[in-house]
């Protein structure tokens, strides 16, 4: 390999230490000098958009709210007739609320003292005429607008005229902030021009030098590990350029050495491993073959035995003791509660087994339906269901059925006795994902039961407050 003369005295530690130190030092320099020019521009930019044209924009609503005022005082007093009060009411309220902005948004004396000019002209206006004519009676409003007419002109005059000067300075406030805009912008032009201009000198520097001293032997080095890579395992790596890369080169090489030995036992190890995924796979499909056997199979001699439970206490019922009847009615419950259970896990198993049809699915349907089926207890219990738009999506349809109908149906068995039941279905776009949620104003869960409740046959409460087996939430989380 042809080296330049020098080049293997520095190692690439050494290299980058001196370009990176002459590099961060320029810079260093530069961003003060950008940081102070983008201050500037952002305070005279700030000048301009939050204060001078906000508040001119404040003063030019302010001058329509008077003009709606004295509209309506006309109005009422050429017709007497109060519908012509409301552009005057409307305009009091649009008063207000500019009079707050600009108080907040005039910047400096002349500002402060403009905007005091149209108050106090403003409030000699109001007083003379507005206010004694918008509250005088209908019989007389008509004579009292004449006998102050030309008063009432001569004063809104005036406010005109001050609500002139007033927008005067503002704009001219306005076009001296835009000026200095123009400006500074100008000059952050110019200075990001020579930053940009020496921050190319420096790079040519620098990419030159680290050429030189770094970047051939990499090449070389690369071109190496990519032959290895192709698949040329028995290529050894060259040592070549300074010594740290002679280093790095030679930890390559080490390690090209050990993959090499180890690729056998790789391809050992990966057949081991798809054996195992194998049983694996065998392994849950029996598991749900079983579940499914065992609670189908089940179904029967359960069945037998709450039929006959159910004749002994139809025809023995009240002809043996107390006792007696009471087993008997053990019996009974238990054989039900346990062919409920049969049911549920013969439900359970089924979840992305028997219906796992993907398609286009129209949720708004699918919550119709839901909210159809179980019609009977929301009327019970005064359910009040909202929910957002709800977008179409890929999916089984059976499947969301039963999602919403267990979410909807545990929002409104978990009811609070205090509050009106509001259950709320939302969606939002996350990404390329929708995101729901189902809230309610129901009895709520405690943070530490919050993963117990998915679990399957899981409770929080006797069967006696709310009924159930505790699979419903444990199917809504198979699902999803």
């Amino acid at each position: 390999m042809d080296v330049h003369p020098g080049t293997t005295a520095w190692t690439t530690r050494r290299w980058l230490l001196v370009g990176v130190s002459l590099a961060l030092a320029v810079l260093a320099a530069l961003s003060v000098l950008g940081w102070a020019v983008l201050a500037h521009a952002t305070t005279v930019n700030t000048r301009l958009v939050d204060r001078s044209s906000p508040a001119l924009l404040a003063a030019l609503r302010l001058e329509t709210a008077f003009v709606n005022q004295e509209t309506g005082i006309r109005g009422y007093g050429l017709t007497g007739q109060s519908d012509f009060l409301e552009p005057y009411t409307r305009g009091l309220v649009a008063e207000k609320a500019s009079v707050d902005s600009l108080r907040e948004l005039a910047d400096g004396d002349r500002a402060q003292a403009d905007l005091k000019v149209v108050l106090d002209r403003a409030g000699a206006w109001q007083s003379m005429i507005a206010r004694p004519v918008a509250t005088a009676p209908l019989t007389g409003v008509r004579d009292l607008a004449r006998q102050r007419a030309l008063q009432g002109k001569g004063a809104f005059d005036a406010l005109r005229a001050a609500l002139n000067v007033q927008q005067d300075h503002l704009m001219e406030s306005r076009l001296k902030a835009r000026s200095d805009l123009l400006t500074v912008r100008f000059q952050r032009n110019l200075v990001f021009g020579a930053i940009l201009a020496m921050i190319v000198a420096l790079a040519g520097l620098l990419f030159e030098g680290l050429r030189r001293g770094v970047t051939y032997p990499l090449e070389r080095l690369a071109a190496d590990t990519e032959r290895v890579a192709d698949g040329e395992f028995d290529h050894p790596i060259g040592s070549n350029g300074p010594a740290d890369l002679q280093q790095v080169a030679g930890a390559v090489e080490r390690m090209r050495q050990r993959l090499t030995e180890e690729l056998a036992f790789t391809d050992t190890a990966r057949d081991q491993l798809a054996v195992q995924a194998a049983d694996l796979q065998r392994s849950n499909a029996e598991l749900e073959q079983f579940a499914y056997v065992a609670s189908h199979d089940l179904q029967e001699p359960l069945r037998k035995v709450a039929s006959f439970c159910q004749l002994l206490q139809r025809r023995y019922e009240g002809q043996l003791d107390e006792r007696a009847d009471q087993y008997i009615e053990f019996a009974v419950d238990g054989a039900n509660r346990m062919q409920t259970l049969i049911n549920d896990l013969l439900q359970f198993s089924r979840v992305g087994r028997v219906h796992d049809e993907h398609s286009r699915v129209d949720l708004e349907e699918i919550l119709t339906v839901t909210l159809n089926s179980i019609g009977i207890a929301i009327q019970e219990s005064g359910a009040e269901v909202t929910h957002d738009p709800l977008p179409e999506v890929a999916g089984d349809e059976t499947q969301f059925g039963m999602l919403m109908q267990n979410l909807v149906s545990n929002a409104i068995k978990f009811r609070s006795p205090d509050r009106p039941v509001r259950i709320h279905l939302s969606v939002e776009r996350v990404d390329d994902e929708w995101r729901f949620a189902v809230t309610d104003t129901g009895i709520g869960i405690d943070p530490e039961y919050a993963e117990r409740v998915f679990v399957i046959f899981q409770r929080l409460h006797n069967r006696d407050a709310y009924p159930g087996n505790g699979i419903g939430l444990a199917m809504c989380k198979k699902i999803v």
